[in-house]
């Protein structure tokens, strides 16, 4: 492995998201009304919340390091230990313990029905 490191651009220099072109509609009106779904307000529309809610089930964390060669995006997948402010402590089947800073994560799914309330 090439361990020069000056070859490789400087990513927090560079915008993340660069000319998308998409439709972007804000009418709410369009989206479908579907019974499953469970309106989230208040203090429940934190992700610490939900995570805090949901100790002791599995779930995949979906994170991105986007300043890292080595680490550039990354799935640590476990049971839910412990939840806080900015970070979530994640069990993996080997019995090792994640302590996942929530600023780099992108999305969480969860293998199991999920506690909301």
């Amino acid at each position: 492995m090439n361990n020069n490191y000056e070859t490789y651009p400087n990513q927090s220099t560079d915008p993340p998201y660069q000319n998308f072109d998409y439709d972007y509609n804000p009418n709410m009106n369009n989206i479908p009304n579907n019974n499953d779904t469970v309106p989230i307000s208040g203090d429940m529309d934190y992700a610490e919340n939900i995570l805090e809610l949901n100790v002791g089930k599995e779930a995949s964390f979906y994170m991105s390091y986007s300043d890292s060669l080595e680490w550039r995006d990354r799935v640590f997948t476990g049971t839910i230990v412990g939840a806080g402010r900015d970070y979530a402590v994640v069990r993996d089947a080997n019995n090792h313990n994640f302590l996942l800073w929530t600023v780099y994560l992108n999305y969480v799914e969860f293998r199991e029905d999920i506690t909301l309330r």
